[in-house]
């Protein structure tokens, strides 16, 4: 490989290592390993954000995001993509956001799209062959079993996060529950206050509620109103404060609605030697093991009755595990053999 890696944010939230969501999370993290390899690295992203290699930015829209406001950036991002595919020899181009098809280029090049989302969330094309090059790769064994069969779908590549990095401090423990998540409705954030409440505990929350109409109403109709002196809402935080939080917490309450994919925060809380108390959707039970790093459980009966036993998880067992499972440089490493193994293909596919 000769040429740029060109990656691809969803176009409504900023990458950086303080990123608030997974996906932007990861592709700070794989483009970090693709600049430290030596290799030229391109990301079209929100303005604000923060890359190693170049920055292509697309606007920021402060107002309530509309589709309309939506369709303006997507076109301006297919815009960008093409832009930089004019004026660089670009090898691969890497998709996360879930709208990719909407700003997918008409291009000669092969495109990677990592699916960060549950497989029914996207548009069902693109698991069917197309005239141009696009490869899928799911973050999990849950999710690739769920996608449709597909001969353009690889094998999973889990999330790593970077252990030694939360595992640099220790902070001592303190008696209160932790949700890190997106405010929106499929992450469940008010039965995390419902069941707080029935453990007589408190409960911190940080997260961002993003400009989606929906997330908002979500917002102001199921969490503002649950909210007292003890359940307290702190708003987005960075990686210092959230490394402090997760290692000071009792537990971390993940009580998703929909089928979580991987769940970084999870293997984050289980690197900082935190109990998960998560419901039993999707891949969690992937990243918890019941019993061991947290509990799996069904509802908020068995959530708040979870929270009673968080003290029992050994925290250097957990530190334990993550070290072992969740290694950042084994998910960017997979990452950077991909590119060099779907380039490589290309090429001999256009030489015959």
């Amino acid at each position: 490989m000769t040429g740029a890696i060109l990656s691809v944010a969803y176009p409504f939230a900023a990458v950086g290592p303080d990123a608030a969501g997974g996906a932007e999370q990861v592709l700070s993290a794989v483009e970090s390993a693709i600049v430290r390899s030596g290799r030229r690295s391109i990301v079209i992203a929100q303005e604000g954000s923060r890359v190693a290699g170049e920055c292509v930015a697309l606007p920021r829209v402060d107002a309530v995001l509309t589709e309309a406001a939506r369709d303006a950036v997507r076109r301006q991002c297919r815009t960008a993509i093409e832009a930089v595919a004019a004026r660089e020899a670009v090898d691969l181009i890497h998709f996360h956001g879930i709208d990719f098809p909407s700003y997918r280029p008409d291009l000669d090049v092969p495109m990677l799209a990592t699916l960060h989302l549950p497989a029914d969330w996207y548009d069902p094309s693109i698991f069917r062959p197309g005239p141009r090059p696009l490869w899928l790769n799911p973050v999990s064994a849950t999710q690739a079993a769920a996608c449709p069969s597909s001969a353009n779908l690889l094998a999973p590549i889990e999330n790593g996060v970077p252990v030694d990095r939360l595992q640099a401090i220790r902070v001592r423990k303190r008696d209160f529950a932790l949700v890190l998540a997106r405010i929106c409705p499929e992450k469940g954030v008010h039965l995390a206050i419902e069941a707080a409440r029935a453990t007589d505990i408190d409960l911190v929350i940080a997260g961002e509620v993003f400009a989606y109409p929906e997330h908002q109403r979500y917002f102001a109709d199921e969490i503002a109103p649950r909210l007292d002196s003890r359940r307290r809402f702190v708003g987005p935080v960075g990686f210092a404060r959230k490394r402090r939080l997760l290692h000071a917490a009792q537990c971390l309450l993940v009580p998703a609605l929909v089928d979580e994919t991987s769940s970084l925060v999870a293997r984050e809380a289980i690197a900082c030697g935190t109990a998960v108390v998560a419901f039993r959707r999707g891949a969690l039970p992937e990243a918890v093991r019941d019993g061991e790093t947290g509990f799996l459980v069904d509802d908020v009966a068995g959530m708040a009755a979870a929270i009673a036993r968080a003290r029992d998880i050994d925290p250097e067992w957990a530190r334990a595990v993550a070290r072992e499972r969740f290694s950042l440089d084994g998910m960017t490493g997979r990452y950077l053999g991909l590119y060099r193994e779907l380039t490589a293909a290309h090429r001999r596919r256009g030489a015959a």
